[in-house]
């Protein structure tokens, strides 16, 4: 049977979002293409943060419309549970790891695999999470193996796990918050690669990094959130990251007085 092509992993049209009088998205249109890592970036309180949680099914828009592969989605039936079965996966920092438990426990949490009898296959977990950390991630140091336990890795050999289990679960879309934050130069490097590694798989990546420099480089494309809208869609080449970081700063200025003109008396 052929497979139905579809344009877009996710599309987002006129999406608002309200926490009591605090209009936290506003009119937001994002979409997101097959093969394609696009920066997400804006200052604190921006926004960011909100609209990914909105795309993976962890708050409900106030009202908008969310596509995925050209499906509408029904908000009341929509939650992380069928964001994950829909292939989407979201990665927050380190604290998508369970710090004590072995690598392999943490590849299948919540997904473990069973027997005929309803336990969990053990054998077959540790052999899948070799071949990962091997073969999919690269990983292949001394000690790094399935039994291995999370508190015994690099801040970006955890960020890898992370990814790599994303990418295990055929993740069509894959969205990182934050993933070189307090790490060191060259364990920024290993998670950049990771990050490659998703688009050279044919997947999708929303990327969120206050660090310019790191997604400059990275990004197909940069979408610019600032008080809720987006008010960028910078695509990759037409501005040099010395202009994007003084549009960033402008704007950023030009909101801060904004907001003391709005608290005049």
């Amino acid at each position: 049977m052929a497979v139905r092509d579809y344009r877009n992993i996710v599309k987002a049209e006129q999406i608002d979002l309200w926490y009591g009088n605090v209009r936290a998205l506003h009119q937001v249109d994002l979409a997101i293409g097959r093969n394609e890592i696009v920066g997400l970036i804006g200052d604190n309180g921006a926004g960011k943060s909100t609209l990914i949680k909105a795309i993976t099914g962890v708050v409900r828009p106030t009202s908008g419309r969310l596509y995925i592969r050209d499906e509408l989605v029904d908000w009341n039936a929509y939650s992380v549970s069928k964001s994950h079965a829909l292939r989407f996966e979201a990665v927050y920092q380190e604290k998508s790891l369970g710090e004590k438990q072995p690598l392999w426990r943490n590849f299948f949490v919540g997904r473990q695999i069973t027997n005929r009898f309803g336990f969990i296959n053990v054998k077959e977990e540790r052999r899948i999470a070799n071949e990962i950390l091997k073969n999919q991630i690269g990983l292949r140091g001394v000690g790094i193996d399935a039994d291995a336990t999370v508190s015994k890795l690099s801040g970006g050999e955890r960020q890898g796990i992370a990814i790599g289990r994303a990418m295990y679960f055929d993740a069509d879309l894959i969205v990182l918050d934050e993933p070189t934050v307090a790490l060191a130069i060259k364990e920024v490097q290993k998670v950049l690669d990771f990050v490659r590694s998703i688009k050279e798989s044919g997947r999708a990546c929303i990327y969120i990094e206050h660090n310019l420099a790191h997604v400059h480089g990275l990004a197909d494309r940069l979408v610019v959130l600032d008080r809720g809208r987006i008010v960028a869609d910078i695509k990759s080449g037409e501005m040099s990251l010395e202009e994007l970081t003084r549009f960033l700063i402008d704007l950023q200025q030009t909101g801060d007085e904004a907001r003391r003109m709005g608290n005049r008396p």
